[in-house]
């Protein structure tokens, strides 16, 4: 069961404060009749909803892509900072999207929302072993040894022990750097732990998926064969 109010939230029709003015007005029916408390419970499954003579669905599968800019901080709400939210157009986060793991605030890039729980969980899980792609400007330059020490999986400052992991020199100052998990500020404190000291850093790719020329602090969602893909993610990748 749920509350009607939410049903019509979550559906996009309107924020919740909209729909006491639209329910009051009598454009909502259920089973055919006008209803105007918004605290009614019914059941999708049985319950035929209607918004001025249009089927209203249960919320859809939303997946939304942002090129996050720095500033931001990855949560909800935030009493100090701006948070990711802000850059989510208002239609959207009617839908109860929340965010796909985390990107630091000084860190840019490819940052997923959704509100398919399950599809978030495969996705933040390091026994999926999605692969997350970044680009680094760092202090020094990566050599050899620090490629092995990525890829025998490295064992941070604090002893927490990261999963192996793949460490591409770009040349004096770059490097590319793939992971499949998501600790605490993992990339930079792997960095910092072989004396790469991270002074900017992108997140290029999840999985398949890459920012491509999606401008940074704009969104795009993600079409159904994307997210298609993004389930099947774990089976292969690039």
């Amino acid at each position: 069961m749920i509350r009607l109010d939410k049903l019509l939230s979550d559906a996009g029709v309107a924020s919740r404060r909209e729909l006491k003015t639209i329910l009051k007005s009598g454009a909502v029916t259920v089973n055919g009749r006008i209803v105007t408390d918004g605290a009614v419970k019914l059941d999708p499954a049985a319950d035929q909803v209607r918004f001025r003579g249009e089927a209203v669905e249960g919320p859809r599968r939303i997946v939304l892509m942002l090129h996050k800019p720095a500033g931001f901080v990855t949560s909800t709400e935030d009493p100090r900072d701006r948070t990711v939210m802000e850059l989510i157009p208002e239609s959207y986060r009617r839908q109860s999207l929340v965010p796909v793991g985390r990107l630091d605030k000084e860190t840019e890039g490819l940052l997923l929302f959704t509100n398919d729980g399950d599809l978030a969980h495969r996705l933040i899980s390091p026994k999926q072993g999605v692969e997350k792609r970044y680009y680094a400007k760092h202090e020094g330059t990566a050599g050899e040894a620090d490629v092995r020490a990525f890829a025998a999986g490295l064992e941070l400052r604090d002893g927490t022990r990261c999963l192996p992991a793949v460490l591409r020199p770009l040349g004096a100052g770059e490097s590319e750097i793939t992971v499949t998990e998501g600790k605490y500020h993992q990339v930079r404190r792997m960095m910092s732990a072989r004396g790469l000291h991270v002074r900017y850093l992108r997140r290029e790719s999840e999985g398949l998926l890459r920012l491509e020329n999606l401008p940074l602090g704009e969104v795009r969602e993600l079409s159904e064969e994307e997210i298609v893909l993004l389930y099947n993610i774990h089976k292969g990748q690039n």
